[in-house]
């Protein structure tokens, strides 16, 4: 709780500088005074607290200056105090909003309604200030509505109420009004319908022609080692780039700055470690999922435990990349939610069935082109809307500061650069080392040359895509800077304004390329979960359930109908989500198996470089990165970014511990750590 510029009355008494604050979590302390704000002293002040992108900052605008029985002058300037930084700055622009109400609204807004503007005359004006932006649109009443003072403003589904105030000096009004949002939206037409059935049949195709080469449960999983390598490594940045990525990526540079920037290009630092000792290992037990090397190194009852959490992680990651797309995709085109996550949904399971990993890695390749396609698009558009081009874009930007990669400070709390850094390191090992999504990619081609050609194709997309979709959130946000009426109240989520833009700006045709991008996106990491997860329950699980099932046929009626049941499952559950409204459900249920997963990474690396790792080990390890990174989330001694790395190594570290605990066994596994490579090669 804040109190601003207080102001005490009375014989002579001047407006003061004063500001406090109250903790209400610790109210003992009672009220706190702060560092007052780098301008004059005032009353009638305006304030409200919102966002601005990377904190939740207090707003201070206008107000009047009082001394005694000298006359007064509206104050018009604006100031921003950060909570976190414990300073204060001036915002550009005026705002003449004395004794009117200012109130958050959405994510990023604030409603500055009515007040006085310096004449004799209040003010009729409904302004928004956008604080990711900085700017101000005005918006003009209607002289019948008496926008009234020192009043309350409440959302309302789609619009605003704003309760009694002061019309005029001393006069009172009993009307409450009521403001809508009016929608600009730009419906689908004929020829953005033609192009995204279009890019559906294609799909379709893919499924049918490949539905021809399976045969058995290898050809379903492994492809049958036919798969060239540049289309595994398109496979394999298909899958690590969600729908939620394609527009979750541009709305962080669009909010903040570039310092994800980095994290997004990790994968650079991780290829060593990837294509000289993960993809070796894979190629060489020749396993068709990754747990079956832990079962290997350690005892069935490791692989069976991270093989199910790995299956209950991609149901529920279907459910989220089915729908958080189709949320977009109702803002664009109108589509009821339920009907985009079952044609997302029944589509993918419909050419994963047929044609296995292998249509999974050919669709995956045409959905990149597209995706990268509708990216650059957008990119192309918002240049030639904007006065000098790309020239806008990086003067506007750089003089904001929105091409920062983050400060140099060694500070673990904050997404530094160095934490960054840290944490897309171990991120990147335990993505594209463990997860059976992208293992799955290593075993699909001829050779282990090819996979590791592969992993170098993703690495090599990866650097230009991210920079890509940064440069589109910072378009974006020069577009609104330049064009802050085109910005809505609408926009409730900076993570929509992809989306918002999209709808609202692109013509008919061009409309219809980017949906097919969202698509795209969502439905390349969906078709790779279903498989994936189908791999996993019927490798890991139904064979150690029924060590009889051998025949080729059976094993591929099996996983069809795996693929089935678990792509099923995925839609129910996003369907369930979309109709109960518990997307805080699945931030708990995401939190909860990331936790789980969070060490796997390191329990990989402590089975290939220590001859001592054990089975005893390797669950205490387990069972150590679930406790650590519980209480690192509590604590909030590090950013969340490194809770992979604070689970990879405490996995790591308590596993090597706990296995000098127990006696050194006879059993000889050095053909399973890098110690048998190096005999080998010798």
């Amino acid at each position: 709780m804040w109190q601003a510029a207080s102001n005490r009355w009375g014989g002579g008494t001047a407006a003061t500088r004063d500001f406090f604050m109250l903790d209400l979590h610790d109210r003992g302390r009672g009220w706190q005074e702060l560092p007052p704000w780098p301008g004059p002293a005032r009353a009638f002040a305006v304030a409200a607290s919102q966002s601005d992108g990377f904190d939740n900052c207090f707003y201070l605008f206008s107000g009047r200056d009082f001394s005694g029985d000298s006359a007064w002058t509206v104050h018009k300037d604006g100031y921003r105090y950060n909570p976190r930084l414990g300073s204060w700055e001036r915002l550009e622009g005026e705002f003449p909003v004395m004794a009117g109400t200012a109130a958050p609204f959405g994510t990023n807004h604030i409603l500055l309604i009515g007040g006085r503007n310096g004449t004799n005359s209040d003010d009729r004006m409904l302004r928004l200030y956008h604080t990711i932006t900085e700017t101000l649109t005005e918006v003009p009443v209607s002289d019948e509505i008496d926008l009234p003072v020192t009043t309350n403003v409440l959302p309302d589904d789609d619009g605003i109420l704003i309760t009694s105030g002061e019309i005029r000096p001393g006069v009172r009004t009993p009307v409450l009004l009521r403001g809508t949002l009016q929608s600009t939206i730009h419906r689908l037409t004929g020829l953005d319908i033609g192009v995204i059935t279009l890019y559906f049949l294609s799909l379709a195709f893919i499924g049918w022609y490949f539905s021809k080469n399976q045969k058995t449960s290898d050809d379903y999983f492994k492809g049958g080692g036919r798969i060239p390598w540049f289309i595994v490594g398109l496979s394999i940045f298909g899958t690590a780039l969600s729908a939620i990525t394609f527009m979750a990526i541009p709305a962080k540079a669009y909010a903040t700055d570039w310092s994800y920037l980095l994290f997004n290009s990790g994968i650079v630092l991780a290829v060593p470690v990837i294509v000289l000792l993960f993809i070796p290992f894979y190629r060489r037990l020749n396993v068709t999922t990754a747990y079956e090397y832990l079962e290997a190194r350690f005892n069935p009852l490791v692989r069976i435990l991270c093989s199910i959490a790995f299956i209950l992680f991609q149901i529920g990651r279907m459910g989220v990349v089915l729908l958080l797309p189709s949320i977009a995709l109702n803002v664009v085109t109108g589509f009821d939610i339920f009907l985009c996550i079952t044609l997302m949904g029944v589509l993918s399971l419909a050419y994963t069935l047929m044609g296995g990993i292998e249509a999974v890695a050919w669709t995956e390749a045409l959905q990149v082109v597209v995706l990268l396609g509708a990216a650059v698009t957008v990119l192309v558009i918002v240049c030639l809307q904007l006065p000098e081009d790309l020239g806008t874009i990086v003067a506007s930007a750089s003089a904001a500061g929105k091409f920062n990669l983050g400060s140099t400070a060694f500070d673990l709390r904050q997404p530094t650069m160095w934490t960054v850094l840290i944490a897309t390191f171990f991120t990147n090992i335990t993505t594209y080392g463990t997860d059976q999504t992208i293992v799955q990619r290593y075993l699909t081609t001829a050779t282990e040359r090819e996979a590791r050609k592969g992993v170098y194709v993703n690495a090599a997309l990866t650097i230009p895509a991210t920079i890509l979709f940064f440069l589109v959130g910072t378009a974006l946000w020069a577009f609104y800077r330049h064009y802050p009426a085109e910005l809505s109240m609408a926009v409730r989520d900076s993570d929509a304004i992809l989306p918002w833009y999209i709808s609202t700006q692109l013509p008919s045709g061009v409309l219809g390329l980017i949906i097919a991008g969202l698509f795209a996106a969502a439905m390349s990491t969906l078709s790779s979960s279903m498989n994936s997860a189908a791999t996993a329950f019927v490798t890991d699980i139904h064979r150690k359930l029924c060590p009889a099932a051998r025949d080729g046929r059976a094993l591929l009626r099996t996983a069809r109908l795996s693929t089935l049941v678990l792509g099923l499952v995925g839609v129910g559950f996003a369907l369930i989500m979309a109709s109960w409204e518990i997307k805080s459900l699945w931030d708990e249920f995401s939190k909860i198996l990331g936790i789980l997963l969070g060490g796997l990474g390191g329990l990989f690396l402590l089975g290939l470089t220590t001859r001592r790792a054990n089975t005893f080990g390797a669950l205490c390890g387990i069972a150590a990165s679930v406790v650590v990174q519980i209480l690192v989330a509590r604590s909030g001694y590090v950013n969340l970014l490194l809770y992979s790395t604070t689970g990879f190594l405490s996995c790591f570290i308590v596993g090597y511990l706990a296995s000098l605990c127990v006696p050194r066994s006879n059993r000889d596994t050095d053909s399973l750590t890098i110690y048998g490579k190096r005999k080998t090669s010798a």
